[in-house]
């Protein structure tokens, strides 16, 4: 079948950052918080007595949520897909102003509900509506006993728009306006946009072309080192001040509350993981004994693999898709006929060209119900399975539409948990599809990409990230600090096992200046193998699985994850057992990885 692979952000609002439509909602949403401030001042009466009025807030705050959510979405897909529209900036900067201003309000709630008595907590609970979102609502009301006083807390809210925020935006401002230079061998000189050099770099079958591209690639990210050093200082910096006024201790109780896990349960993952790594060092050492290499360098460690006459696995587009559809089938046809409508109905951005983003996400559109991806697809397998990981983050926003609002708010660990298990699918699909042992050898090294990530390249973000913050506690961290601290993560994490490492990746890395979610490295690493301990059950009782997969994902909003793996799998989380055995599965995939290869003449 044929598939359009851009957006069609026309349904949103026609006319782009300049559409009348995306002023009139702003007008719109304006009034809506005037309505919400009016609501909240006049919210005096006993709560315990007022469920009514306590509802109608609640009511009030969806609506404002899902329209501040609709056009922020809209204008950030539109920046991403077209990063020379400099309107898009003005617009944001609309959205930002708003959002401050319902952050201020936010706080004015929580203060209330902070204010009430525990009887009059629990008695209002009993409320049948209420209490159908208690968790988010007892969540909201523990957070909300370390707020400072309502003024300083509207403070923070007004200094966050031109302070973390305009922070991150610089990041990405400065990073939309890069380019990293390439020569071909007919040389003919290229100025690629920073997401078509990542791809081209980790992804070029030729060697010395990633070689040449890397050299490039660090130059370029190093003659912007000091502006990224200054803007990694100082979101870290802002975000260690407030955590120390919010009473926190240490800057892993913040992200650990966000994910709604233990600190025991992350240190027996990073344990499992660290314990097993020699397993995915051998798998590099093979790989690079079949590149040729001593040692793979840092650009090579995802690089395909092609062995005599077979050629790496291309798809286009459309077969992509189709293949993707046609294994989803296997799984269910809940998430079937979900993938088949979001495809055919333009939900994906994946057009390669110039003056996109990169990377890849999966955002929702909350009026709409619906969600959106975004990509670059350039006809790898890497790129099929990124289209399937989306999918399944649409798909988990999806089976949760009918559910309380407050009871949607998954965090972000267990949100890579459907993204991983619909990716590993397709992954498990084209290794089995293979024709040859040579063309089952690039299948399972590109499987495995996704897993020396997770267990190798995730854990140097999280040990470097980790030690970044424990220095920037005391003072400004230098670049070369910087370079420093990456390097090391990384050859804790890699072993010696490669030949070069990269010095700015913390620079590189889009998810160390995000603003909103603190640490974005390890909740990747959990839902990636929170996933296999999903999929391994599937395999065991694949008959009918699909509702008890959805049963799990409708619970991931209102339940500690802890909790949430009890039910579902009757598992603890806390343990390093439960983690080792799913590194294990993946283990197999890197014995069979050998096994192939030493047959292969090297």
């Amino acid at each position: 079948m044929k598939y359009n692979d851009t957006w069609d952000l026309e349904t949103v609002f026609p006319g782009g950052t300049n559409s009348e439509e995306v002023q009139t909602k702003i007008a719109s949403l304006k009034e809506e918080i005037a309505h919400y401030a009016d609501q909240l001042k006049a919210w005096n009466s006993d709560p315990a007595t007022d469920a009514s009025a306590f509802l109608d807030i609640l009511k009030q705050q969806e609506v404002i949520g899902k329209g501040l959510g609709q056009v922020g979405t809209f204008v950030s897909m539109w920046h991403d897909a077209f990063m020379d529209d400099e309107h898009a900036s003005v617009v944001k900067g609309q959205v930002m102003q708003l959002g401050s201003e319902i952050q201020q309000l936010s706080t004015i709630f929580t203060k209330k509900l902070v204010a009430i008595s525990d009887d009059q907590w629990n008695a209002l609970l009993q409320d049948g509506a209420l209490k159908e979102i208690s968790f988010s609502l007892d969540e909201i009301r523990e957070q909300g006993k370390r707020l400072l006083s309502e003024d300083e807390e509207k403070l923070i809210a007004k200094l966050n728009k031109d302070g973390i925020a305009a922070w991150s935006d610089l990041y990405n401002t400065v990073g939309s306006i890069m380019t990293v230079p390439f020569t071909d061998k007919d040389g003919k000189t290229t100025d690629l946009s920073i997401g078509q050099a990542m791809n081209k770099m980790y992804a070029d079958p030729d060697a010395e072309v990633r070689e040449v591209l890397f050299e490039d690639w660090e130059k370029v990210w190093s003659k912007n080192g000091p502006i990224f050093a200054d803007i990694l200082n100082h979101l870290a910096g802002y975000r260690l001040t407030l955590q120390e006024a919010h009473g926190r201790e240490g800057h892993l109780e913040e992200p650990l509350e966000y994910n709604r896990m233990t600190e025991e349960t992350l240190i027996a993952m990073w344990s499992a993981v660290d314990a097993q790594k020699q397993t995915f060092l051998d798998y590099l050492s093979q790989k690079a004994k079949l590149l040729g290499m001593e040692k793979l360098g840092w650009q090579d460690v995802d690089a395909p693999i092609a062995l005599g006459e077979t050629k790496p696995t291309r798809f286009t587009y459309d077969e992509a898709c189709d293949f993707i559809i046609e294994n989803f089938t296997s799984f269910g046809p809940k998430l079937t006929d979900f993938t088949k409508h979001a495809l055919e109905n333009r939900w994906v951005e994946a057009e390669d060209r110039p003056n996109k983003r990169p990377g890849g996400y999966c955002t929702s559109l909350p009026e709409f119900e619906e969600s959106r991806i975004f990509m670059t697809f350039t006809g790898s397998p890497s790129d099929t399975s990124t289209l399937a990981h989306e999918l399944g983050h649409a798909f988990h926003s999806h089976v949760m539409n009918d559910l309380p609002e407050l009871n949607q708010g998954y965090a972000m660990n267990v949100a890579e948990t459907a993204s991983t298990f619909a990716e590993t699918i397709i992954a498990d699909a084209t290794v089995k599809n293979a024709a040859t042992d040579e063309e089952k050898i690039s299948l399972l090294a590109n499987k495995l990409e996704g897993a020396t990530a997770m267990f190798l390249n995730i854990r140097a973000r999280f040990l470097f990230e980790d030690s970044f913050y424990s220095e920037r506690a005391n003072g400004i961290v230098s670049e070369k600090r910087l370079n420093e601290l990456m390097v090391e993560a990384q050859k804790e994490a890699f072993g010696d096992s490669l030949s070069s490492y990269h010095p700015h990746f913390w620079a590189a890395k889009l998810h160390f200046f995000i603003d909103r979610v603190p640490f974005y490295n390890f909740p990747y690493t959990f839902g990636y193998l929170f996933s296999l301990g999903i999929y391994a059950e599937y395999l065991r009782q694949p008959e009918g699985f699909e509702e008890k997969y959805i049963a799990l994902l409708r619970d991931t909003g209102s339940m500690k994850v802890e909790d949430l793996a009890k039910k579902h799998l009757d598992v603890d989380v806390t343990k390093k057992e439960f983690w080792a055995a799913g590194i294990e599965l993946v283990g197999k995939d890197v014995e069979e990885f050998v096994k192939l290869t030493n047959k292969v003449k090297i």
